[in-house]
């Protein structure tokens, strides 16, 4: 159970600074599973030299007391990673990452030493020794299942990743120390320090400038930063920011002023003229924030799946719109039980490397053209690395194959792209045409400098189903191109 549970917390004390892309979560499982192996072989070896129960629980005492430690002698280290992303020094932030995980290998190896001296000490007659051994691993995988669940549901929402790390080395600890009996007085010092440690040591998870919240949830790791006026929502690893708010001004002078685009690429004069809006990733409603002032208070069906960032959009990011309707679930479920039909479909849930590919695929596109009016637009925020636009063309591949037009509009120094799909037959021009009917100038600014910026797609991109949907491949690909072009000096810090 401790196990299971420690690889699951493993990744959400890595996840603020690092996030938690398939490329992380392999790697932590890769090198649990090898401290795993390490441990299996030691522990059988050590077995057949002292098969006595005192050892056994002597082991077990060490390893728990090795995952008290974890989370406080990881924090210092983790923290080296804010300076290697602020000054790109991949040395460095490999060397953090490596190392956090490094630290996992003593409690783990120790831990892969039970079963096997179990199974030594339980083994008193060859005969049985199958009926032991599946007897043991039976146990062991029912323990599995509980440590799968229990940090993920309860543990880490209710009181966190540091105390969760806290409680699995006590708990643990006491098995260990209840099964030395009188031989434990010399090891009772180990649940004091680990207790002392979490007392007089401040949660502070992670230490970024202008901090005035911060939070774990079930899905990601939150952070509301403020400087000057305004707020910043940060996620995970904090290196894209997700919602903005000042309460002095609406436009953000960058990618979220550009969804207001989107009924644009219809003729005029009926362009604005909007009935209902559905927004998937409504983060903390920085986009409904600008529909409802550019265009009125139109009903806006908000779908975000983690309910701890509508809180703090609520909370922090003033998301309390009488015509924004919140509702916390998976974004292709939601839209699929919609019983409405939009005018605009706003997608904000990519960013890489985490695009939900259930979220990229002709088959969720023809469901979102299914809910538009016949004069409807879906708009996408879609990210690129440098001139790497491998994921923009794609998605835009994928959008024709359901909707007869597709335009492309770079934001301004940034790294994301709108790209905008239209259920009618349209024209780019339609956008130049309707800026006189654009009354706010937030939404004249940002097409002024979309139009600047306009394209067609490129031919010839990789077209995403729900059997065949490489978003990982491809994402993974993007940024360690990205990665290496910068360590080697061919492409320039941005």
């Amino acid at each position: 159970m401790v196990t299971l549970a420690v690889e699951l917390s493993a990744s959400r004390l890595i996840e603020p600074y690092f996030g938690t892309s398939n490329l992380i979560w392999a790697t932590l499982i890769g090198l649990i599973l090898l401290y795993l192996s390490a441990g299996y072989t030691l522990g059988g070896r050590w077995a057949d030299r002292a098969p006595r129960a005192d050892v056994l629980y002597r082991i077990i005492t060490w390893a728990a007391f090795a995952i008290g430690l974890v989370p406080f002698v990881a924090h210092p280290i983790l923290s080296l990673t804010s300076i290697g992303f602020a000054d790109f020094n991949a040395a460095l932030l490999i060397g953090s990452f490596l190392t956090a995980l490094i630290l996992f290998s003593a409690p783990i190896t120790l831990l892969g030493c039970v079963s096997p001296f179990a199974i030594r000490l339980a083994v008193d007659d060859v005969s049985h020794a199958g009926n032991v051994s599946g007897r043991i691993y039976a146990i062991s995988t029912v323990g599995s299942f509980f440590g799968t669940f229990l940090p993920v549901l309860v543990l880490i929402p209710a009181i966190g990743t540091r105390n969760t790390f806290v409680l699995l080395s006590l708990v643990l600890m006491a098995i260990g120390l209840i099964g030395l009996g009188r031989r434990a007085a010399r090891l009772a010092w180990m649940p004091m320090a680990i207790i002392g440690l979490a007392v007089f040591i401040q949660p502070d998870i992670k230490s970024t400038a202008g901090t005035i919240f911060q939070t774990e949830s079930s899905y990601n790791y939150i952070q509301v930063v403020k400087r000057g006026d305004t707020r910043y929502l940060l996620l995970n690893e904090g290196q894209g920011v997700h919602s903005i708010y000042n309460p002095n001004r609406i436009d953000s002078a960058g990618t979220w002023d550009f969804f207001t685009l989107a009924p644009y690429f219809n003729l005029p004069p009926t362009a604005d003229r909007l009935q209902r809006v559905a927004i998937v990733g409504l983060a903390a409603g920085t986009i409904p924030r600008q529909y409802t002032a550019a265009f009125g208070a139109v009903p806006i069906d908000g779908i975000e799946i983690d309910p701890r960032i509508v809180q703090t959009g609520r909370d922090y990011f003033g998301m309390d719109l009488p015509n924004l309707n919140v509702l916390v679930a998976d974004g292709r479920f939601a839209l699929k039980r919609s019983a409405y039909r939009y005018d605009v479909v706003g997608l904000d849930a990519y960013r890489l490397p985490y695009i939900p590919w259930h979220l990229t695929t002709v088959e969720f596109f023809q469901q979102v053209r299914d809910h538009l009016r016949d004069d409807g637009v879906v708009a996408i925020n879609v990210g690129h690395a440098g001139s790497d636009y491998r994921l923009v063309e794609a998605l835009a591949a994928t959008l024709a194959q359901v909707f007869p037009s597709v335009h492309i509009a770079d934001v301004p120094n940034t790294f994301n792209t709108i790209v905008y799909a239209t259920a009618q037959l349209t024209s780019p021009d339609n956008l130049r045409a309707n800026l006189d009917a654009m009354t706010h100038p937030m939404v004249r600014g940002a097409a002024e400098r979309a139009l600047l910026n306009l394209r067609a797609p490129s031919p010839g991109g990789i077209v995403f189903t729900d059997d065949h949907a490489p978003v990982e491949q491809l994402t993974n690909s993007i940024l360690v191109n990205y990665l290496l072009g910068i360590a080697s000096g061919e492409i320039a810090l941005p």
